[in-house]
Parts: C-alpha cells; structure tokens; sequence
C-alpha cells in the first residue's frame, strides 16, 4: 500500500458527492434506492460490455452444454435498450423538481393566497393545503434523497417503448411499408388490455383507433425531453422541444419574409414521430447514439476502471512528485494530471471536483490564491477533453461523422492539444514567479522513484490501447473492451500477487498460457475445446499455424491472467496485497456494503476488495455515462429533423447569407454560437447541433471537415470556463472555497488558448498534420515531410508560430516574463500573439474592408502571413530582450543596496 501524501484539506469523498450533486443536481440516495440505482448501473455496464465483445448476438459455448443461444438484435433494438436503460438511471437519479423552479414558485403561491383570502381555518384553505402536499409529495424531491411517484411512473412509461420495439420488431418493419399510422392498435397487440381500451374509447378518447406505434414514439421521445431537462436543464430541452414543433409547423412561415430559407414542407406527426424514433438514419436513435452504443459507454467505462483502481490516485501521486518542488509545481502537476483524467472521464466538471479535490488543496498551500487554483484545475479539467487518444467523447463522435480513421482524429487534434497545455504549463509558471510561489518541500511530496516502482503497471492500459488503436489498428469497440480486460487483469494480479504467491502467480499464468496456444495448434481452439475433444464430445477443428496460435493465447492472456489470479485470491483472501490502492471511492463502498450484509470484516478481504473493485467500476462508468447518453439521444433531434424536413441546404445559405460570404464573420458567428449552445450543456450535445447546423457552411467556405469539427470542439469547451454560465469553473470554486466569479474570469482567460488555436489549424491546417489534395483533406505521409517545398511552410513555421504565439499570449494574460510587463506591453505581447499565430486575422478584417468598398482581394497567402509572423517574432523578441534587461536592472538595483547593521547606526 503507497503512502498517502494528499493534502489534509483534501476534499474527502462524501464532500465530492456533495459538491457534484449541488452543481449537476444528482440525488444522494441510501438504502433500498441506492441498491436499485446500482443493480441498474451494474447491468447497463454489463450489458455494454458484452456488446462491445460479441456485438449483437446473444449467446455462448458452454463446457460439456455446449451453444446456448438468445438470439439476436436489430440495431434499433440495442439503441433502444440503450437508450432505455439511461432513462431509467436518470430518472432514479435526477429528481422532476426540488420546488425552486418557476411552475413551483408560482404553484407554491396558491396556498398562501387561498389562506390570505378565506382565512387559515377554512374548508378551501384545508383543502387546498392537502391538496398542495400531495402534489410535492408526488413531483418535489426538495432534498433530493428520495424517489418520488412520478419518477417511479416515467420508469415505468421508459421501460415500454424498448418492450414494443425489441419484442414486436415487425410492427416497426411494417412502419416502413404501410406508415406508421396504419399499425395496430394497442389492444391489438396486447389483447388482455382490449377492456381497458374499450373503457376508455367510451370516455371519448379513441385509443382503439390509435396506431400503438405512434403512442409509444411520442412517448418515447416525450421521455427523452422529461430527461434532458432534468439531468441537463431547460435550455436544452427547450433547443430540442423547439426542433420538433418546427419540423410540425415550420412550413407555417412566409416564404417571401426574412426567414424564408427556413420555411418547410408540411409534414404529419406520424412521418416526424417515425422518422425521430423508429428509424437509425435521424433522429433519437440515429448517429448519435449508434456512436455511444459503439465507441462512447465502453470507453467511460474504460475511464471508471481506471479511475476506480487507484489510477487517478497515483498518476497524481507521480505528477507531484516529478514537479512538486519546482517553481509552481502543484499547479503544473495539477495541469498534467487533470489534462490526463479530463480525457478519461469526459466530464469537466465532474473531474474538477474528484482531481480536484487533491490538486487545488496543494496550490493553495504553495501560495497560489484560491481563485487561481480553481481556475487551473477547472480550465485543465476541460481541456482534457481535446487530448488525445480518448478526448472524452469527441474523438469518436467526429470519427464518425466526418468518416475519418481514429488513429488520423487522434494525430490531427496531438499537435493543438500539447499547444494548449504547453500554454497552461507557462501561464502556471509565470504566476508562480510573478506572487513568489515555490514549490513543496520534498517531505511533503511522494518520491517519484517510489511512485513508479508502486505503480508502473497502471500505464499498461494506456500503453495497450494506443497500440490497439495506431498499430494494431484494432475497431474502437474492440480496442476498448479489451482495454478494460487489461484492466481488470492487471489489477487482479495485483491483488493476487506478494512475496509468497510471486513465482506460482506468475508460473501458472505462463503454463496456462502455453497450453492454450498448444491447444490452438493441435485441436483449433482452447484448452476447452481441447478437454472436449479429448473427451470425444466434439471433432476438432482446423489447427492454427504456430505463429496463429501464439497470436490467440496472446489475446486471451487478459482472461486467463483474471481466471488464475481470482484463484489465487480465493485461496488466501485474507493475505496483504502490497501494490494494491484501490480509490476511495471502492474502500468506501466496500466498507459500507460489508456492514450492510453484517459482515464488516470482509471488507478487508482482498477477495471481496477486487469484487467491489469490479462492481463499483461498472456502476460509476453507467452514472456518468447517463448524461452523455441522455445528451446524445436528445440531441440526435436537432440533425433528424434537419435532414428529414430538408432544411440543411437552406439553412446553410441563410447563415452564409447573414455571414456576408466572409469567412472570418462565419468563424465568429461559429464560435460565438457554440459557447452559447455549449453554456451548462455537455460537449457532446453542443458539438452535435452545432455541426448539424453548421458543417455545410463551414466546408463550403473552403474549411477542411476535419477541422471544422475540430474548431466547433474547442470552442465548445471554452463554455465550461465562460461566465456567466462557467459551470466547471464554478465546481472548481467550490473546491478551493472562492468566488465564482472571480475564478470563472480567471479559468476563462487561462483556457484563451482555446480561441487561438483553433483559428490557427484553420487557417494552416498543417498544423493538423493535413494536406489538401485531390480527394480532399488527407493526412501527410513521409513523403509529404520530405517535400520541403511543403513541409516547411505550410507545416513547420505554422507550427513553430502556434507555440511562439501561444507563449506572447500566456505573457500577456499573466503580466509577467523575467519581471512585470506594464499595460502597453501586454498590448504589445498580445499582437505578437497573434501575428505569430494567426496573422490571417488581420488580412481577412483587411480584405472585408476592401470588399466593403469594391475592392476584391485575397491576402491570406504565404508571401504575406510570413512576413506578418516574421514581425510578430521580431516584436517579441524584442519585448522579451527588453523584458529581461528591465529584470536585470532591478535585480543590479537590489543588489547595491546593503542590509542596515548596528554600525551603521
């Protein structure tokens, strides 16, 4: 067990679940509730995992039983299920209404009007007030503990649209022939319900005419909103809700007025609820989705593993250990560190607040103000979603919808990434020198020698996922499940191994792993085909080559290193583990679930410890994929009623039209647009509207695809730290106990990098690793390196300007280099920025001008955005020199001035 070296004033972990419910409005639920919540967690997780390893077949090869098989389904059905599963968690998880909202506030008025005007011992008032409890009783979760009626009603309602589509799959194919108006009813599909149908076609209301098909897409996609609203708030809600009665009556506005571009064809509420719910090319289950079923869950899930292990814990441990006792270390610790689970986990705020809760304690106590330690953690939090391999959820979703190969996504984004974080590092580091912050004391930090002897093993998953995904060249699905088995293996042997199991541990690991590849050899399968084939249940199969059958007991040396090392568990359960240090979280959970059996001791059962471990991992990875999934399905509306209504074209020649045809207003509008959309919104919704709405006007104005999505990306992450609606900055002002306000404008100006950099690869996609050639936007080989003609200006002064610019911007933000830079410096600092990293800016406002007045141009041309940054280098070289002889000065001053003595007096 490593020593623990976190700060004491480290949030602990019940103050996180805390902090987290108060700004992603998450119950904290106990006993009955909280065990549901997780069983659900547990078989979401599960359920995912053995999609990602058998796709979508159901069914397995059992020793001496042989094929079982369920069957298998369509991929509606597993979005549905899917999508299902994330409803019933938030509803659990996310209360209708805590009575603080608007309906509350004025349904909370009629109470005391009634007793005002009748008097407080009235029949009315009596009535009323009863009347008012049992209303909070059902939708208000004021405490946000406990699960009311309605929420146990939308479970319910969720849990019907999945049955009717997974096991009535031909009435959804017949949607496609005869329209879904014309299906049958309900009580035609559920005959035991005819008397209730009946009973209520009497009443007037004509259920038994009502295709049941289109009742349960509405109520689907009612839920979906009832959702969002709740785990992402209104505004996202209402964005989608507004899609919807659009695609209904947008054919309603005037084709001859300002907004005619947008005016539609008429359509039917069966075609929209069909076309947003039962169909996988618009809409709820459409792309979106397929991304978060195929690629998304498995690799937050991935990053719960991680996390759950002690991953986290430790990759924090050696980030203080490397930097710690350096000029602002903590805070350059704090970057690195919370860049790396930022791209894990995909969730700015909630890795704010758990990285968080080690690394701003430590800047505070180094000397950094408690508004500048949140401000890193929160800024670095959320750029940790653009670095590579994983970037959160983005990777995957431009993947898919630009169709480039992921290891190419993940090259293109390598180079801005580092840009942003190099950035982070020198603003940290300036700051430190301009308030005098030190480092620790290396007493106080863990030893880095001792960190990586503890610990090393934790970078075999990341080590094996890029080498699945750039060399192996793996599918992102597989790569993913078998990163998790990486996981779990290497923290079962860990849990399995010390100095008396260390030779058989390991000997039996490699015996059984040389029979399987025997096996493969001789029989064509597994030791148990092999025990099945000896046994002359089965005929054998065609035997791999030597080189095949290594290959394969390589694969399955993940599952065979689990199998053994849970053997050795069971037999000494009670033995010491000595490189194992689970996270909080699982020791937590452990401790909690052993006292509710009333077995507490079994909590330091190593056995028990690797179960919690395993179980804690799949329940945290479904409650943060919840949100994402919720945001993911609801936003798939916004690009479904695009493409089905036919809007996309108009509306691509309205924004060009608004746009001017200048590309520079076109990429402020673009950027303004998606930190608005992405305030209080998850980068993944904000990054699917945007690109629906946007992508076409983009690449028509010559902007390659790729980095079009990259540039909606970055600019969506600056929503995280930008007030007034800086969420994760305000997470991170809870943590470090500041203003918000004041860490929100300081995150926000630490995360500028964000704005320049993506208008630097837009202009130079070089700096993306890409070259436009005849089938577009491909990525550079070595033969493109070599062509120097190429190379070296469109690759290595772009990039070569990007980290120059980045350094003047991080001068000019902080005020200081080698000592304070005055007002007109900074001035001065900030347009060697930008000459240096994009000097198009100013020839583009130049060309708008000469447009203005009839004078086409095109300046944004190598001969003159090089000497613009040749320029911009001179002035800062200039600035700098200028800079370090003002430092000089001050530093000869102080020196001639002698400490007085008593001799002197």
């Amino acid at each position: 067990m490593s020593e623990d070296h976190h700060d004491e004033n480290a949030l602990s972990e019940d103050e996180q679940d805390e902090l987290l419910q108060e700004v992603q409005r998450r119950r904290t639920l106990s006993g009955f509730a909280a065990a549901l919540v997780a069983l659900i967690g547990i078989s979401f997780s599960a359920f995912q995992m053995w999609v990602a390893a058998r796709s979508y077949y159901f069914g397995a090869t059992l020793p001496l039983v042989g094929e079982i098989e369920l069957g298998s389904l369509e991929p509606l059905q597993i979005y549905t299920v899917h999508v299902t599963f994330a409803l019933v968690l938030a509803f659990l998880l996310f209360p209708a209404s805590r009575g603080e909202g608007f309906v509350a506030r004025s349904l909370g008025r009629i109470e005391p009007t009634v007793s005002r005007r009748t008097g407080p011992d009235s029949t009315l008032e009596g009535l009323v007030t009863r009347l008012g409890d049992a209303v909070r009783w059902v939708f208000v979760d004021p405490s946000m503990s406990r699960v009311t009626p309605i929420d146990v009603i939308c479970i319910v309602l969720s849990l019907l649209p999945a049955h009717f589509i997974v096991t009535n799959y031909d009435q959804r194919q017949d949607m496609a022939i005869v329209g879904i108006g014309n299906v049958d009813a309900l009580h035609e599909i559920y005959p035991a319900l005819e008397p209730v149908v009946t009973a209520v076609a009497t009443l007037g209301i004509p259920l038994d005419e009502v295709s049941f098909g289109l009742v349960i897409g509405a109520l689907g996609i009612l839920l979906v909103l009832e959702a969002t609203r709740r785990t992402l708030g209104v505004l996202l809600m209402s964005l989608v809700a507004s899609f919807i009665v659009y695609a209904r009556w947008g054919h309603f506005i005037p084709r001859d007025s300002l907004l005619g571009p947008l005016a539609i064809t008429p359509d039917t509420w069966g075609n929209i609820v069909y076309n947003l719910w039962f169909t996988t090319e618009a809409g709820v289950m459409s792309t979106p989705v397929s991304v978060s079923v195929r690629f998304i869950f498995i690799f937050i899930l991935f990053g719960a593993f991680l996390e759950m292990s002690g991953a986290g814990k430790w990759f924090i441990d050696l980030a203080y250990s490397l930097t710690g006792t350096r000029k602002g270390g903590p805070a350059k610790a704090s970057t690195v560190s919370s860049g790396f689970m930022g791209m894990l986990s995909g969730s700015s705020i909630a890795n704010t607040v758990t990285t968080g809760a080690f690394t701003i304690p430590l800047m505070k106590r180094s000397g950094y103000s408690p508004e500048f330690s949140g401000a890193v953690e929160s800024s670095a939090s959320s750029g940790g979603q653009m670095l590579p391999p994983v970037m959160g959820a983005a990777a995957f979703l431009i993947m898919e919808f630009t169709g480039t190969p992921f290891d190419e996504v993940i090259i293109a984004a390598t180079l801005p990434a580092i840009a942003f974080f190099f950035g982070m590092w020198v603003m940290v580091h300036f700051e430190a020198v301009k308030s005098g912050v030190g480092g620790l004391p290396r007493s106080k930090l863990p030893d880095a020698s001792g960190a990586l002897r503890t610990g090393w093993f934790y970078l075999i998953p990341v080590l094996l996922l890029l080498y699945y995904l750039v060399i192996a060249r793996l599918s992102v699905n597989r790569a993913g499940w078998l990163t998790i088995v990486a996981v779990i293996a290497v923290i079962a042997l860990v849990a399995a191994y010390d100095e008396r199991t260390r030779i058989p541990l390991l000997t039996a690991i490699t015996a059984i792993s040389l029979a399987q590849a025997g096996a493969y050899a001789t029989v064509g399968g597994g030791l148990a085909d092999a025990v099945q084939v000896f046994a002359g249940l089965e005929s054998a199969a065609e035997p791999y080559a030597i080189g095949g059958a290594a290959s394969a007991a390589v694969s399955d040396l993940g599952v065979i290193t689990i199998l053994v090392s849970v053997a050795f568990i069971l037999a000494r359960p009670l033995a010491d583990a000595p490189l194992l240090d689970f996270d909080e979280a699982v020791d937590n959970s452990a401790e909690r679930t052993a006292k509710a059996i009333g077995r507490p001791s079994m909590a330091s059962s190593r056995a028990y410890q690797f179960g919690t471990f395993v179980l804690k991992s799949m329940d945290s990875g479904a409650r943060t994929a919840t949100t994402v999934v919720i945001a993911v399905a609801a936003a798939g509306v916004v690009p479904g009623v695009i493409s089905v209504s036919g809007l996309g074209p108009n509306l691509a020649s309205l924004i060009e039209s608004v746009s001017g045809g200048s590309m520079l207003l076109l990429l402020v509008l673009t950027g303004i647009a998606s930190i608005i959309f992405g305030m209080g919104m998850p980068t993944t919704a904000m990054y699917i509207i945007l690109v629906a709405m946007l992508e076409t006007p983009l690449v028509e104005a010559g902007i390659g695809l790729l980095a079009a999505h990259l540039f909606i990306l970055y600019f969506g992450l600056m929503a995280d730290v930008t007030p007034p609606v800086a969420v994760a900055a305000f997470a991170g002002a809870g943590v470090a106990k500041a203003d918000e306000m004041a860490t929100a404008v300081t995150a926000f100006l630490l995360s500028l990098n964000k704005v320049l950099v993506p208008f630097a690869f837009v202009f130079s996609p070089g700096i993306l690793l890409l070259r436009e050639g005849a089938d577009g936007w491909e990525m550079i080989g070595w033969a493109d390196v070599a062509d120097l003609g190429f190379f070296v200006p469109d690759v290595m002064i772009p990039v070569l300007g990007m980290f120059l610019g980045v350094y003047a911007l991080a001068v000019t933000i902080i005020g200081y280099q080698y000592t304070r830079v005055d007002t007109v410096d900074r001035a001065l600092y900030s347009v060697a920025s930008i000459l240096l990293m994009v000097p198009e800016l100013s020839l583009l406002v130049v060309e708008l001008l000469l447009t203005l007045l009839g004078v086409p141009s095109h300046l944004t041309i190598f001969v003159i955005t090089f000497p613009l940054r040749v320029i911009g280098l001179v002035l800062l070289a200039g600035l700098t020199y200028r800079n370090r002889a003002r430092a000089d000065e001050g530093e000869s001053a102080e020196s001639t001035v002698s400490t007085p003595t008593v001799s002197d007096a």
